[in-house]
């Protein structure tokens, strides 16, 4: 995130080629060009500045975005760990606030992992874990098709067709089609995953009966869920509830706030492994 040093300062963030403006609604059109026109002029990586213009809705986390300056364009271009994502603002979910993450992730992953991401959006998680590390495939799983169509370019522009794997569609019913033998490009998916990641948006469903289904004695999960300061170990509870109910005995290794997401909210990290 960058900031403006004017008397009103302004933050933005920045999506490769895209500067993503919130603006004061007290804002007028001349001064968002104008702020926009010192964007461009001094960050030569950027040339299109949008306007965010509603928060993230629903399960596919869309936003709405309102072009202000540059080029007229929603598709961005932004690279983080070695890797470069494409996508389109508006119709997919990407924070580049995870890249440091998604990086120590990748760095806790073994050789020989077979690695499960659900929620996995345009690949973020997958493709840095495939060219950071030792695993030997990645199975993504996404919802939105939009963002799966991101996904197999974005797999294709760094070069890892041999190591990731879209499995598309609801968790729930990819978890029931791999436990009954599913076979994907001529390969099937193992019943079971050494590392299951799970980057949840904000829904009352943990999906963590899904994650155990799909877990051995061994797995390591990194699950992430959303609550104030002082709910962490309510959300370290409601795993080993769940554990519990689904008849897992687990060990939690870690418990790691991952970033601020509103004034006292917090995105939190629960690493896990199955016994």
């Amino acid at each position: 995130m960058m900031k403006n040093s004017s008397k009103n300062p302004r933050a933005f963030d920045v999506f490769g080629n895209i500067a993503l403006v919130k603006f004061d609604k007290k804002t007028s059109v001349k001064d968002k060009k104008h702020f926009a026109s010192n964007i461009l002029k001094n960050n030569k990586s950027i040339t299109t500045v949008l306007e965010k213009t509603g928060k993230f809705k629903g399960r596919l986390r869309k936003q709405e975005t309102k072009w202000v300056a540059g080029e007229k364009t929603k598709e961005a271009l932004y690279r983080e760990n070695n890797c470069v994502f494409r996508f389109n603002i508006d119709k997919v979910y990407f924070s580049t606030r995870l890249s440091n993450e998604r990086k120590e992730i990748a760095a806790r992953i073994q050789k020989g992992d077979e690695v499960l991401v659900m929620f996995a959006g345009v690949g973020p998680y997958s493709i840095v874990i495939a060219k950071n590390s030792k695993a030997r495939m990645v199975y993504s799983n996404e919802l939105n098709k939009e963002a799966n169509k991101y996904t197999k370019l974005n797999i294709e522009l760094n070069k890892v067709k041999n190591k990731v794997i879209l499995l598309s569609g609801n968790i729930k019913n990819v978890t029931n089609k791999i436990k009954a033998g599913l076979v994907v490009n001529n390969k099937k998916i193992p019943a079971k995953f050494s590392v299951i990641i799970m980057p949840r948006p904000q829904l009352r469903d943990t999906f963590l009966k899904q994650a155990f289904l799909l877990s051995k004695k061994g797995t390591r999960i990194f699950y992430y869920d959303f609550c104030k300061i002082d709910e962490i170990n309510q959300i370290v509870n409601k795993v080993k509830k769940e554990a519990e109910m689904y008849k897992k005995k687990i060990k939690i290794l870690k418990v790691k706030k991952a970033g601020e997401i509103a004034p006292y909210k917090f995105r939190v990290r629960v690493d896990f492994r199955v016994l």
